[in-house]
């Protein structure tokens, strides 16, 4: 079964990404669920850091940084594949992306947001079956902030229950890093910096 090694919310954390570039070599494909950058700034040192990998890696923007910057800071690395509102198959597997904030973010101008509305039509041709990743989480699974707050998104939650994904990536509520829960039969999981593996089971 394939292995993934799947992180969120970086930062701008070097020492971070080098030991996820240090893993890396053990899985079949890398998934990083957003926020590379910090507040839209050092996008491209922290993708200059990741790029040493050679593993297939699927990418969705954060709400730190936009799809057009990230695919912009990833055109010299040839192992990674931005993805927003579009799938890919890599490594062998189907996956679809959804950054950016849902729903939008009290932060400001700086962060990359979507309405749930936005969001939905984003979502609308997620395949079944895939993996998805979203930058957010669904509502009502890994979403808590640290003083309990469910801050996920429903259409992101809608779009599992709609298409059975094979394993949700996610991140964004820091207070949920590492944290796995199943929505719908699904796990769901809030990556985080540190990264974890994971073994995808076989599609039915």
């Amino acid at each position: 079964m394939p292995q993934l090694l799947l992180f969120s919310d970086v930062h701008n954390d070097l020492d971070a990404c080098r030991a996820l570039v240090d893993r890396a070599p053990a899985a079949d494909a890398v998934v990083g669920a957003g926020d590379f950058a910090v507040m839209r700034r050092r996008l491209q040192p922290t993708i200059e850091c990741l790029s040493a990998l050679d593993t297939p890696t699927v990418l969705v923007p954060g709400n730190a940084e936009s799809a057009e910057e990230l695919s912009e800071a990833c055109r010299e690395w040839p192992a990674a594949h931005v993805l927003h509102g579009n799938g890919e198959t890599v490594a062998g597997i189907p996956f679809y992306g959804l950054g950016g904030g849902v729903p939008v973010t009290p932060f400001g101008g700086w962060s990359y947001d979507f309405t749930e509305a936005e969001a939905e039509d984003l979502l609308a041709d997620c395949p079944e079956g895939a993996v998805l990743v979203s930058h957010s989480p669904p509502k009502g699974a890994v979403d808590r902030d640290s003083s309990g707050r469910s801050l996920g998104s429903t259409a992101v939650r809608d779009a599992i229950e709609t298409t059975a994904p094979r394993l949700v990536v996610c991140g964004h509520i820091h207070g949920s890093w590492g944290e796995t829960d199943t929505l719908a039969g699904t796990p769901v999981v809030n990556a985080g910096p540190e990264g974890r593996g994971w073994e995808l089971e076989a599609s039915p």
